[in-house]
């Protein structure tokens, strides 16, 4: 899941904990103040609406009614989500735009299950109540401060010659104890506008998680094109030229073996292009093999339980190897179990110093969990971080191609609707936890 940041707002879509506690900004006092109309139109709006909508559900106007209430009331939750963005920081990705289809009847079935219009309705429902809050800790909370430590001076204004009592002590107190409470009070309500705008006015978490996949498997597809691509040109360039050079070496063989009449065929000349066609040959194999190495894993013939303990074997570092495997999942979650695993040990042996690691797999309740762990240096979850530097870290280093190896491996996991986890603190270990569904 990637986030993006507007520039400029993206210490104001942070949380306020790490702020000083009087410091409350321009954005949330303006918010506080100047939202008390949007607040109080949208959610008289939308009480009108299902007010309406309720009355008139019983007769013919009463479904195309509501439609357009929808409709608008997308509209107004599109504003709030500008207005939220722009004054508090708060980042909330646009939904994805209405299907419009053809035909008034599916226009307004379209309309009436328009879950994106639903929950904008909601939202200015429960942004009347919310922008009240927000203005009266924004205007009325400081108004009612100054009466409090003012109250000495209009008690002697209203009361000349009325002398100092208890009464002053204790309002100058209340005071003192409301100014101190009022930029919790903004910095509260803004908190909470921000979490109902990314509740309510973005994208539900289902359009979330559907967008993040069709987005990781189109990068995937892209790469995959890139990579059939690669392999074409590397078969015509090199595969083809090998072959068309046995080819003629083979040609020259036969004519060599078919001599002009009278004359004895050259048995030298035969055996050099025998050998010839051999190490051509050779190394046309050789090429095929290192050019389908990249396709699909051989090792994965006969599954994860074959594949990760060859993998182990192989590894410059000794790493123990644990699987608990009751059902095979699909060919592409195993390949991804198998290159990422794959990665993770390699980065292990290049960057984390380790002496030893630990692999292990298990699966349960249709999720496959694959876990490096090695016993290195620690410290790759900083370093496995976007800009970070490259030398250091273990499992979880980014690789030493500038950073691609995890995010290969993010993109290669996310596709398959998984996700990649890292704890590395300093002085390790580091532990990497890559989590799968066992079948797609």
């Amino acid at each position: 899941m990637t986030d993006r940041h507007l520039p400029g707002a993206a210490g104001a879509a942070a949380p306020a904990a790490g702020r000083p506690y009087f410091s409350v900004r321009g954005g949330e006092l303006l918010f506080a103040v100047a939202g008390l109309p949007p607040a109080l139109v949208g959610g008289l709006y939308a009480l009108a609406v299902l007010y309406a909508g309720t009355l008139l559900s019983l007769t013919v106007l009463g479904l195309p009614f509501v439609a357009l209430g929808l409709t608008a009331a997308r509209g107004l939750g599109g504003l709030h989500r500008r207005l939220t963005t722009r004054l508090l920081g708060a980042v909330v990705e646009p939904p994805r735009p209405r299907h419009r289809p053809l035909g008034a009847l599916a226009r307004l079935r379209t309309a009436l299950s328009d879950t994106v219009a639903w929950r904008a309705l909601l939202y200015l429902l429960l942004r009347l109540p919310l922008g009240v809050l927000g203005f009266a800790a924004a205007v009325l909370l400081p108004l009612g401060c100054c009466w409090l430590l003012g109250f000495p001076l209009w008690a002697r204004l209203l009361e000349p010659g009325r002398s100092a009592d208890r009464l002053d002590v204790v309002a100058v107190l209340l005071g003192v104890a409301l100014a101190a409470a009022v930029p919790g009070a903004i910095r509260t309500a803004s908190a909470a506008e921000r979490r109902l705008a990314r509740g309510l006015l973005g994208p539900a978490r289902t359009e979330q998680r559907v967008t993040q996949l069709e987005h990781a498997r189109a990068t995937l597809s892209a790469a995959n094109t890139d990579r059939l691509r690669r392999l074409e040109r590397d078969l015509h360039d090199g595969t083809q030229a090998r072959l068309v050079a046995l080819a003629i070496t083979l040609s020259l063989a036969d004519d060599a073996l078919d001599p002009p009449a009278a004359a004895a065929p050259d048995a030298d000349r035969l055996r050099t292009l025998l050998d010839r066609a051999r190490t051509q040959t050779d190394e046309t194999i050789v090429e095929l093999r290192r050019l389908t190495r990249g396709i699909h894993p051989v090792a994965l013939d006969g599954g994860l339980a074959q594949a990760l303990p060859g993998l182990a074997d192989t590894a410059p570092v000794p790493v123990a190897v644990r699987l608990d495997l009751r059902e095979r999942p699909d060919p592409a979650i195993e390949e991804a179990v198998y290159y990422c695993a794959a990665e993770l040990i390699t980065n292990v042996a290049k960057h984390s110093g380790a002496r030893t690691a630990e692999l292990t797999v298990t699966a349960e309740a249709g999720r496959l969990r694959l876990t490096v762990r090695d016993d290195g240096r620690g410290g790759a979850a900083a370093l496995a971080a976007p800009g970070a530097r490259a030398g250091q870290g273990g499992a979880a280093h980014a690789g030493a191609d500038g950073g691609t190896g995890l995010a290969g491996l993010r993109e290669r996991l996310t596709a398959v609707d998984g996700s990649l986890h890292i704890a590395s603190p300093q002085g390790g270990p580091t532990v990497v936890t890559a989590e799968l569904p066992v079948s797609l």
